[in-house]
């Protein structure tokens, strides 16, 4: 099983002027020290609008970034929102591609749809068509990254012509390809269509287990393989508290502080109760309160990885047992420093030994699951457009209405004058 790091970049209030900029240094000093404890990825979601519980609105950023302060370690979108509307598939390509060249073939192509009224709304998108728009949004988008050129498109969400979409992926035919899976019916679906199943469902080890099995007995007997290749894989978030590992579990538990329970509270916040005031509802406040209420809102029965290296390697047994591929960790707020101290003792004292059975349950893997990949991909159906080789295009920009984009055309001939213009004062000329 591989361990790996997810990060929301929350940041509670009160707000300073730097609170952000030092929130996002040090969640890429993080990065660097999970690349040097072998950490396998970093996964990092995308949300918008929803003020303290992330931060992360620009996730390619951030791990580019990431990219030039590591080596190893694999960079993943948990998830990049796949709606036209939020994202164009185009620009899509165009950004996993550019991280993957960047980062020498490192990147974990996580997709997803957004279900907060904040996100879906903000963008004017409707919630009944959401995963439909996800369907033919990455279709589009992994096919960019593949065909030249990317022969076109006409759907119901997206309209493109012809267009050789650059640059390409160092990883081909394409980055790994997730979906995120917060319904036991999405993983069935992941399944299905050959994607990896990223899941975000607080379930306990033994839960995950069923869902792991029931992934790869729908992979093998009937799923058609809906991109290019196959990710035949499964990733479980690793509990509803955050990594802490300390020498004794009462230090681990101080360290956590009243922290651990805020991710969960503001899922629960944007995605069901909360009645949100942009720009001025105090989230923190309000978490805090119920903490105080409720202590068990901070810190619940189902403790997770906090504790001694001993307890927090029984909890990745658990996981490791149910069969998962891989397991990430959420980060505490607001706990920088007690954060890489557990980091770095997790490195130390627990991860080794499951980097030591990754590596031959990776290669076991491998061997077993080629000839079923083979026989998978000989179930698509190619559906691609033909290319016309005669296709074009050039000259100025017409609209609809027949007003022409001729901006650029006029500056042309406007540089043109004035070269003109120089060389007869070059010259001396005076006509």
């Amino acid at each position: 099983m591989r361990i790996s790091l997810f990060l929301e970049l929350p940041l509670p209030r009160p707000w300073t002027d730097t609170s952000e900029q030092q929130l996002f240094r040090e969640s890429l000093d993080l990065v660097e020290l999970a690349d040097k404890a072998g950490i396998h990825a970093v996964w990092i979601t995308e949300h918008h609008f929803l003020e303290e519980y992330c931060h992360s609105a620009a996730p390619e950023v951030f791990l580019g970034a990431a990219s030039q302060r590591t080596e190893r370690i694999r960079l993943g979108h948990g998830i990049m929102h796949l709606l036209p509307l939020i994202n164009h598939p185009a620009r899509v390509a165009e950004r996993v591609s550019t991280l993957d060249l960047v980062s020498n073939g490192r990147v974990e192509f996580g997709t997803g749809e957004s279900s907060t009224v904040g996100e879906l709304e903000g963008f004017q998108v409707d919630a009944g068509d959401k995963r439909i728009m996800w369907e033919e949004a990455v279709r589009v988008a992994t096919r960019c990254m593949t065909e030249t050129p990317f022969t076109g498109h006409s759907g119901k969400y997206v309209t493109m012509p012809p267009r050789n979409v650059i640059p390409k992926p160092v990883q081909r035919p394409h980055p790994p390809v997730w979906v995120a899976c917060t319904r036991h019916d999405t993983v069935r679906m992941a399944a299905a269509r050959g994607i990896g199943a990223l899941s975000f469902s607080f379930v306990s080890p033994e839960d995950m287990a069923g869902r792991v099995s029931e992934y790869y007995s729908i992979l093998e007997n009937d799923c058609v393989p809906f991109l290019d290749t196959v990710n035949a894989n499964t990733l479980a978030i690793g509990g509803e508290m955050p990594l802490m590992c300390a020498d004794t579990e009462e230090k681990a538990v101080s360290s956590l502080g009243i922290g651990g329970g805020f991710f969960s509270f503001g899922i629960m916040y944007y995605y069901k109760f909360g009645q949100h005031y942009p720009g001025r509802t105090d989230l923190w406040s309000t978490y805090a309160e119920a903490v105080r209420k409720d202590p068990s809102v901070g810190y619940g029965p189902n403790r997770g990885p906090v504790g001694t290296p001993q307890q927090v390697r029984d909890w990745c047994r658990r996981y490791e047992e149910s069969g998962v591929d891989e397991v990430m960790f959420l980060i505490n707020p607001g706990s920088h420093d007690a954060t890489m101290e557990s980091l770095e003792l997790f490195g130390k004292e627990v991860l080794p030994e499951f980097l030591e059975r990754d590596e031959k349950a990776a290669e076991a893997k491998a061997r077993r699951m080629e000839p079923i990949i083979e026989k998978l991909m000989a179930r698509r159906d190619h559906d691609t457009p033909p290319f016309d080789p005669e296709y074009h295009f050039g000259g100025v920009p017409t609209g609809l209405s027949g007003a022409r984009a001729d901006e650029a055309l006029i500056a042309i001939q406007e540089m043109t004058e004035a070269h003109e213009r120089e060389a007869r004062r070059l010259s001396g000329r005076t006509d």
